[in-house]
């Protein structure tokens, strides 16, 4: 009965936060002249407890992004209705697992992974895995992605695998600067890759975040990622 209680009261408290972030993104699409249907929002759910996830898919926001396999595979056994989405880095030995588990995964940046990925989603999945190309157009070290000069390979290497579909780009921009031109520059990208690959259906950009998604729509987001403003600051490290 307290964790029915706990579970309750956490709906009461995210709701609000949830339909907070839906108004925000609205405005910042008609800001764009966009409508508020082409942006899909994807409630980070790192260190947050399955029961708070629960609370956001009952207010609503059904697509739930992750960072970790396991933290997704522990949550998704008590969590009804979520579409999971893998948007930290990917190690190659996880990838079966994750395509077992995700819908979509955001940070494909090598050819090793996308063809680990492309393995597994042949044996284990009934519909396409759902993929994005993570692009780190500033070179840090400590973050992944693959350089925009080695997308094209990563895009064509996809193609072998009828149970792997490409769909987009994704990035991070560097913390503390301007990001802008980073969101800018992806989807200058994106509309190179569509002339190179017309046969691909690459029709998303991940990018924004909590502090950023409203500059991002600008620059033609379909998906946000947000965390902080939905969850609250995070449990853990």
């Amino acid at each position: 009965m307290a964790n029915a209680t706990r579970g309750w009261e956490e709906t009461l408290e995210l709701a609000p936060n949830v339909q907070a972030v839906h108004a925000q993104v609205e405005q910042a699409c008609a800001h764009a002249g966009r409508p508020p249907e082409s942006v899909r929002i994807i409630a980070v759910a790192k260190f947050h407890p399955a029961s708070a996830v629960r609370a956001v898919v009952e207010a609503g926001l059904l697509h739930i992004g992750e960072n970790r396999v396991q933290e997704a595979r522990e949550k998704a056994a008590s969590v009804e209705g979520a579409v999971w989405h893998m948007v930290g880095r990917l190690q190659t030995n996880k990838a079966a697992q994750a395509a077992e588990l995700f819908t979509w995964i955001h940070s494909v940046d090598r050819i090793e992974l996308a063809q680990a990925l492309g393995r597994a989603a042949q044996r284990r999945r009934t519909s396409p895995l759902q993929v994005l190309v993570q692009v780190n157009l500033a070179g840090e070290r400590q973050k992944g992605g693959c350089p925009a000069q080695d997308v094209p390979d990563l895009l064509a290497a996809m193609q072998d695998y009828p149970m792997l579909a490409p769909r987009g780009l994704m990035i991070v921009p560097p913390a503390g600067s301007d990001p802008r031109p980073e969101f800018r520059a992806l989807r200058e990208l994106l509309e190179r890759m569509h002339g190179q690959f017309p046969g691909l259906a690459l029709d998303q950009l991940s990018m924004g975040m909590s502090g950023d998604f409203a500059e991002a729509i600008a620059e033609g987001a379909t998906m946000v990622r947000i965390g902080t403003a939905i969850f609250g600051a995070r449990q853990g490290g």
